[in-house]
């Protein structure tokens, strides 16, 4: 009798989930976000997700099929969750063919350039956001307002998010109580009656897919926790110290895609850490770069450059804080 030995490339999940499982249970887990966001950007939210989906499957079919010679794995649900969180982080009124060059950039160089699932080093979609932002700098921060009529394909009214509200005052030497009457209220913000990107819109609907995440031990709480009250504390002690200069933290919290983030994007399995320890260390270090990013850069929001920071320094984490060996023992005194 002989034991065959089968060495495999990642991802390696122990335990009854499948790569399957675990990647449409983060699809499910988006669709209240996405819903939300069809309500309030209407037609052009849906065509936004549409164009996305259907490149960012095109792309991993074509790449997985004549470059890397290897079967197309386009059903187990890596692309579709690249496709939609890209969408929830570009404006409703993107120009379809910029969607297009974005999903395109997410899977050709954030994802298939490495390898393949399991084997990239940063999020995906956050690559692809990053890459329309820098290259598209004017369509990526004109954000469109709730619309009223749904079937429209575009949103001819644009402003800025609250974060660049606050930003610009504080640069001009406004008033912080002036500012704050001039941003949406906190029950606003909290169902997602704003404008913004289609992920900023609505921080109950991305915590009712965490919650499920959770429930179905897709995520742990820890990089999502340490990250959210890593910026409540550190935005909180800010506010403490001026409250006329910074903004209180429950506003950090609520304002842009601070949620989106934390939830679904900094709990990545490839590009987060292995370790309970180190999830947390990661998830401090995406709510200080965050807070840092958005209260002295020139940009008002910082969440998605700070999860790619981290996502670099995920393999000297992983270094640092390894997980406990199988049947290691551990020796006392």
């Amino acid at each position: 009798m002989s034991t065959q030995l089968l060495i495999s490339g990642s991802p390696h999940i122990h335990g009854d989930q499948t790569v399957g499982k675990v990647m449409w249970g983060v699809v499910i887990a988006l669709i209240p976000a996405t819903l939300v966001s069809f309500w309030f950007f209407g037609a052009g939210a849906l065509l936004i997700t549409a164009v996305s989906v259907a490149t960012c499957l095109t792309t991993e079919w074509l790449i997985q099929k004549y470059l890397l010679k290897e079967p197309p794995s386009i059903t187990d649900g890596s692309a579709m969750i690249t496709a939609i969180l890209l969408a929830l982080n570009v404006p409703s009124n993107l120009p379809w063919w910029m969607v297009m060059i974005g999903a395109v950039v997410s899977i050709g160089i954030g994802k298939m350039s490495f390898g393949g699932l399991g084997k990239n080093i940063f999020n995906p979609a956050l690559v692809g956001r990053v890459f329309l932002l820098i290259s598209f700098p004017v369509a990526m921060t004109s954000w469109p307002l709730p619309i009223v009529n749904r079937l429209a394909l575009s949103d001819a009214i644009t402003g800025p998010t609250s974060l660049g509200i606050i930003k610009e005052g504080l640069s001009s030497n406004q008033p912080m109580d002036q500012l704050m009457q001039k941003v949406p209220s906190y029950v606003d913000m909290l169902i997602g009656n704003m404008n913004g990107s289609l992920g900023e819109v609505s921080a109950l609907a991305i915590l009712l897919g965490g919650i499920y995440m959770l429930f179905r031990r897709i995520i742990t709480w820890h990089i999502p926790v340490s990250f959210i009250l890593t910026v409540f504390v550190f935005s909180g002690i800010l506010y403490l110290a001026d409250p006329t200069y910074f903004i209180d933290p429950v506003f950090h919290l609520l304002a842009g895609g601070l949620m989106l983030g934390a939830v679904f994007m900094a709990t990545d399995m490839v590009t987060s850490p292995m370790s309970y320890t180190g999830m947390l260390v990661f998830g401090i270090g995406c709510g200080l770069l965050t807070v840092i990013i958005r209260v002295w850069g020139a940009y008002p929001e910082g969440v998605s450059f700070a999860i790619l920071i981290m996502n670099a320094f995920v393999p000297l984490i992983n270094r640092a804080f390894k997980p406990k060996k199988f049947g290691e023992v551990v020796k006392h005194g």
